[in-house]
């Protein structure tokens, strides 16, 4: 039986081609949205930087990233146990990829297939003109979207700076050009081969599923077995008088991973619900609905009805709210300054004739907020004084400075001759400008002899 599915728009198709668009214009409008010069999400190596929900955080809070990277996985093990390979089919830049060369690019611009609906034939060869073109379209789209790729890691500000600049931005360039000719072997040679051979998330993905996940079904119930248990085809149309499933294999035809969603749930199934599409026109025909739906085991074979509660989704639900918990408290103890503190190898320094004790330190002092601020210092211990330096600084925002700090006490601290005594100390830091936001204190030791090297020293 010829059909002819054409005739008719589909279900789901301009839904998801919507979504593409959507999930496109997003990502590529991100990277210029600013506040207070910080954006959404920027993990920028150049800088040692990251910038995450538009707060700026230095290298060494690093900590955030583990969270980040827990609701990544959380979040696609939730979304798969509800709507099963949903994100691949919907969401994907693979598929995104694949839709605009594959269905805009060789079918609707250039003609180089006849018709969405069937994916499973490739142009004919020949046409080498029209191939040419459409590789270099692609190439073009495969630019700008490793660009924005890279964008999420170089700064767009500072992106065109570097593009103009390749002498001196050989490895800038080198991993552009290399995403770029990535994309477009990915997209135009590797195909939907990457989705079914190569991508982890296909082999994981069936622990994960259970008999409520919503996936696309084929109702043998009502269209009729094609397949025996062990997965060897019995026929192409069902023999049944009651069978109602006609044949055509328009559902195969227009499987983009090559698969007959007959069979039964495979590892291959994007859930890009083409099937269901192309199913829909054809059991108008007969007054009917499409043999194929989004829907769940239980739902089709049982009549029961979905689930969408159920111990996996409470668990991932709990396990992502916790991991989001922690990434907003971990982000709200951001600190606007940093300060790393050293001692020198030496531990003390008598001057004075003994009058006087030094301890020298390293401080490394970083502005990790948007402003210019002057810094400085003090003890906690009515004791010890900082003998240098004795003004404030000024430090530009995001930039580092180090300072060697003398602190001193003129007082007998300790009166022990039995070992030199460490004595616990703390330092304030602070922003002269903003003391009650921008302070942080940091614990170190100041070093006091002991009373037979005063006495040397006094003598």
């Amino acid at each position: 039986m010829a059909c002819d599915i054409n005739s008719q728009s589909p279900i789901y198709r301009k839904k998801r081609y919507l979504t593409f668009a959507i999930i496109t214009v997003i990502t590529l409008i991100l990277p210029f949205i600013r506040i207070n010069g910080n954006h959404l999400f920027l993990l920028n190596f150049d800088q040692k930087k990251l910038n995450l929900l538009f707060t700026s955080f230095d290298m060494q809070e690093l900590y955030l990233m583990p969270f980040l990277l827990i609701i990544l996985f959380l979040s696609v093990f939730f979304m798969t146990t509800l709507g099963g390979r949903v994100w691949c089919g919907w969401s994907c830049p693979q598929t995104i990829f694949r839709t605009i060369y594959r269905d805009l690019i060789e079918t609707k611009l250039l003609k180089l297939r006849h018709s969405i609906n069937n994916k499973q034939k490739d142009p004919k060869d020949g046409q080498y003109i029209k191939k040419t073109v459409a590789l270099l379209l692609w190439a073009v789209l495969a630019f700008i979207a490793a660009a924005d790729f890279i964008w999420y890691f170089v700064p767009p500000e500072t992106f065109f700076q570097y593009i103009q600049d390749p002498v001196n931005h050989p490895i800038f360039y080198g991993f552009l050009i290399g995403v770029t000719l990535w994309l477009v072997y990915d997209t135009i040679i590797l195909k939907e081969n990457f989705c079914v051979y190569i991508c982890p998330y296909a082999r994981v993905q069936s622990v994960m599923f259970d008999e409520d996940t919503i996936q696309p079904v084929y109702s043998e119930k009502r269209g009729g077995q094609i397949y025996d248990e062990h997965g060897v085809k019995l026929w192409s149309k069902p023999p049944g008088e009651a069978d109602e499933c006609t044949g055509c294999e328009a559902c195969v035809r227009i499987c983009p991973t090559h698969i007959d969603i007959r069979k039964g749930m495979q590892l291959e199934c994007i859930n890009c619900l083409g099937c269901a599409d192309a199913c829909v026109p054809v059991m108008e025909k007969f007054d009917k609905p499409s043999l194929i739906s989004w829907t769940s085991a239980n739902a089709e074979e049982k009549s029961l009805k979905t689930r969408y509660i159920r111990f996996r989704t409470i668990a991932y639900g709990i396990a992502l709210t916790i991991a989001f918990v922690g990434l907003m408290l971990m982000g709200s103890t951001k600190e606007h300054m940093l300060l790393n503190i050293n001692r020198t190898a030496r531990l003390y320094k008598i001057i004075n004739h003994g009058k006087t004790v030094e301890n020298v330190y390293t401080f490394l002092f970083q502005n990790t907020d948007s402003e210019d601020h002057k810094y400085y210092f003090d003890v906690d211990h009515k004791g010890i004084t900082v003998q240098r330096p004795r003004e404030a600084f000024l430090l530009k925002a995001g930039k580092k400075i180090k300072k060697i700090v003398i602190l001193q006490t003129t007082k007998e601290l300790v009166k022990t001759n039995a070992k030199d005594t460490p004595i616990d100390i703390k330092i304030r830091a602070y922003a002269k400008d903003n003391p009650k936001e921008i302070t942080i204190y940091r614990e170190t030791v100041f070093f006091f002899p002991k009373i037979s090297v005063l006495e040397k020293h006094r003598h």
